[in-house]
């Protein structure tokens, strides 16, 4: 694959130098293209996507999905039609990024992996295969995400995060019961340097403190402090990994 196929419908505003764009790849008007960017076959980019360069965006990625659920939602979304691309980005076979969406730089997305309107996330971070990124999540540089794991609207994750694979989070205390009350949505924020065991799941509004750690398959109920490890069900602090400092 090398240069434009004279099967893919571009109407790019600007495309940069060494581009490649596969076979019956669709680009709309009012996208930005940069140096060096390889679209693969069959990808779909809609209006106002702008693209760094040394992209790599692979077969059947959808870019520029508009946030809509046909009536069945009961939060109106809001969002910015545009993305931001940055360079040396990977975008995996048929992942999804919706509108108002921000990759900072050198972020990979996984195969099949969705990110939802407001999100942004930082440079070097991996979101892994099948994983779901809800709206309005803020990500940080360096986080890693593991196959299959669900991060819930209104979510912040600070830098350095390690979240293993099938990790379950949650946004709404009533499950859905009351509809959308915006001001009793909030996700859990995963601060600076934590790790999150494998299949565990951090319910509504939980702090995850500085470098803590949450043990495989826990249910986190309520804050975990900095710096310690937490298990079991409901999760409680088995150990302080460091004793805080007195002034």
């Amino acid at each position: 694959m090398d240069g434009i196929s004279p099967t893919a419908v571009v109407k790019a505003d600007k495309i940069g130098k060494n581009v490649t764009i596969g076979e019956f790849a669709v680009i709309r008007e009012g996208v930005e293209i940069g140096d060096n960017t390889v679209i693969h076959p069959h990808v779909v980019i809609e209006t106002g996507v702008t693209i760094g360069e040394n992209v790599e965006i692979f077969p059947g990625a959808y870019i520029g999905k508009v946030p809509k659920g046909a009536g069945a939602l009961t939060r109106l979304p809001s969002f910015e039609p545009r993305i931001e691309i940055g360079p040396n980005c990977s975008i995996g076979p048929h992942a999804i990024l919706f509108y108002d969406v921000t990759l900072v730089g050198s972020v990979l997305i996984g195969d099949g992996a969705s990110i939802r309107e407001g999100t942004r996330v930082g440079e070097r971070s991996v979101i892994g295969r099948y994983v779901t990124v809800n709206y309005n999540t803020l990500i940080g540089d360096r986080v890693k995400v593991q196959d299959h794991s669900w991060l819930a609207g209104e979510m912040t994750i600070e830098d350095d995060v390690f979240i293993s694979g099938g990790v379950g989070t949650s946004n709404d205390n009533a499950i859905g019961r009351n509809g959308y009350q915006e001001d009793d949505i909030v996700g859990p924020h995963i601060c600076k340097g934590a790790a999150i065991g494998v299949g565990a799941n951090l319910l509504p509004g939980v702090r995850i403190g500085r470098n803590a750690i949450v043990g495989a398959g826990s249910v986190v109920t309520r804050d975990v402090p900095d710096d310690s490890v937490s298990m079991g069900v409901p999760a409680s602090v088995r150990r302080v990994v460091k004793e805080p400092q007195e002034n």
